[in-house]
This record gives C-alpha cells, sequence and structure tokens, in this order.
C-alpha cells in the first residue's frame, strides 16, 4: 500500500511539474514559432521551427489581457542584453490591423533581422542594407542584397509587390534599392519636426501620443498643438527579410515598437517540409547566427 502511495505522490508531483514546466518556460524562457513563408530564406526556410530566447531581451508580461484591444499593454522582464543589429528576431507584425495604423493582433508574428536599434542611422545603398554604426558591414543575405542591387527597374516591378519604400512620398523618393538614411529614434531621443520628417515619422508618433500629426500650411500639429520638436517615448527597431526580393518588413511598413518584440530567435528546433512532411534533419538544432561583422 506504502509502494502504491509513494508511486501515486511521484506521478502526482511529476505531472504538476509538467504543467508548471509548459506554462512557464513558452511565457519566461523560450518559445518556438513556425516558420510559413520565404521572407527569410536562405537563413531560415518555409516548414523550419524556431527556437526564439525571451531571456536575453527579457520576456514581455502583458497587463491585460482582451487581445480584442488593438492597444496592447506590457512591461518586460529584466534582461541580458537589448537586441543588436544582425540579430533575428520574432515580433508582431506593426500593422495587424489597419495597414495605417501600428495596433497589436496577437499571434500574428513574423521573424526578421534586426537591421537598426535605437539611435541608429540606416538605409539601403543599391541594394545592400547599411548601418552607419557598422561602416562596411552586411546584414543579411549577400546573394539576395546583390541580386536586388543588379536587377533592372522593369524586372523587380515583376519581382517585388511594391518598389516604393515607406513613406511614399516622392518628396524622399525611397526605394527597396535606395533607401535612407533614416534615424531609428529611442526613448529620449528627440527630432526636428517639419512637413517633410513628419511624413516618416508620423505612425510612431500616433502610436505614442494616440493623435495623429497634422500639416497645416508650413507648420505641423500635434493634438492642435504647434510643434517643432518632438521627444519619443519608445524604444524602435528597423527589421528587413534576407529575402530582400520577397518581404513585407521595415521597408514597407515602418518601425517596430519594442513592446511588439517577442524575442530573439536562437535556433532551428527541427525542420519539416511543409508539402511532404519529411523531416530536414541537416537543419536540426542549426544555430541562427547574426550576421552583424560581415564585410562586403
Amino acid at each position: 500500500m506504502k509502494i502504491l502511495e509513494k508511486i501515486f505522490h511521484i506521478a502526482v508531483y511529476t505531472a504538476l511539474t509538467c504543467i508548471c514546466l509548459a506554462v512557464i518556460l513558452p511565457v519566461f524562457v523560450c518559445d518556438q514559432f513556425r516558420i510559413g513563408g520565404e521572407s527569410m530564406y536562405p537563413t531560415l526556410e518555409s516548414g523550419d521551427h524556431i527556437l526564439v530566447n525571451k531571456l536575453a531581451m527579457g520576456a514581455r508580461i502583458y497587463r491585460k489581457y482582451d487581445f480584442s484591444d488593438p492597444d496592447m499593454e506590457c512591461f518586460r522582464m529584466p534582461g541580458l542584453r537589448k537586441i543588436r543589429p544582425g540579430d533575428v528576431a520574432v515580433f508582431n507584425f506593426p500593422r495587424g490591423r489597419d495597414r495605417e495604423k501600428i495596433e497589436f493582433r496577437i499571434n500574428y508574428v513574423y521573424a526578421k533581422r534586426c537591421i537598426g536599434c535605437p539611435g541608429d542611422t540606416v538605409g539601403i545603398d543599391a541594394g545592400f542594407y547599411y548601418n552607419t554604426r557598422f561602416p562596411g558591414r552586411i546584414f543579411g543575405s549577400v546573394s539576395m542584397q546583390d541580386a536586388l542591387r543588379g536587377m533592372s527597374d522593369d524586372v523587380l516591378k515583376d519581382m517585388v509587390e511594391y518598389v516604393a519604400a515607406i513613406p511614399y512620398s516622392p518628396e524622399f523618393g525611397w526605394t527597396v534599392r535606395d533607401f535612407g538614411p533614416m534615424y531609428i529614434p529611442g526613448k529620449g531621443g528627440r527630432i526636428a519636426v517639419d512637413t517633410s520628417s513628419v511624413r516618416l515619422y508620423s505612425r510612431m508618433m500616433e502610436y505614442e501620443t494616440g493623435a495623429l500629426p497634422e500639416i497645416c500650411g508650413d507648420k505641423v500639429y500635434l493634438g492642435g498643438r504647434h510643434i517643432t520638436e518632438y521627444e519619443f517615448s519608445s524604444d524602435w527597431y528597423f527589421f528587413g527579410g534576407d529575402n530582400v526580393l520577397n518581404s513585407k518588413d521595415s521597408r514597407y511598413v515602418g518601425l517596430v515598437p519594442e513592446d511588439y518584440i517577442v524575442g530573439i530567435a536562437a535556433r532551428i528546433l527541427f525542420s519539416r517540409d511543409p508539402y511532404t512532411g519529411i523531416f530536414d534533419w541537416h537543419r536540426f538544432m542549426k544555430r541562427i547566427d547574426s550576421d552583424a561583422g560581415k564585410e562586403k
């Protein structure tokens, strides 16, 4: 009888431990996500299941659980480090509900490579991403960006969904092949506000204040007040897909607020072909490397 009681206690403790781990690990430590497209090819392929490290930058904890509300409230646990240019991260897509506004949508996540962090200045020069903090370094796939550089305008228009990039203004004339330079704001960072800069940062200002800036003549108004300068209250990031010819990223939808970032992609747990169901064991536990540091 005592043996059966001991076995019962062990079984209960084991079950409770498994339940606790099943809840704690995905929230605080790590979680897995399936790649369903080709935007990060050749680094990530459709069918890859990736392990996302939440400890690195700190787990994101929701303050409210009404996910029908597009305004997400959260705080972040203390982490080991910030995201760095070159890291691959998983984040909630910033235009999750409305193509115009930055709004939260649960489980609508993308995996992309970080090109720029708060305080950085980034751009695209003849098809290649650059970050002025890392002169001469390439972020992402050399072959894909080289293909973008050498592609004629006519072929490019057939290959990509849109050639024009944010802020979609003739005044800027930015494209997926020649973009920027663009300053990536961080908390406490300031920009001069005029009728030009507001076109680039208006949606971020709306996200932070709840009011969309308005242009009246040569002046800019926010919440009915004339402004010539703006101080950001959030950290922002520029993300790009390695497959620059087929990626919906910051070139098209703008910057991503830090609150939307889930974590840093660490490894490919396993890969299973979405059409045949066959496992690719060569990708089992493959490390997802940062490309920061590669030279042109």
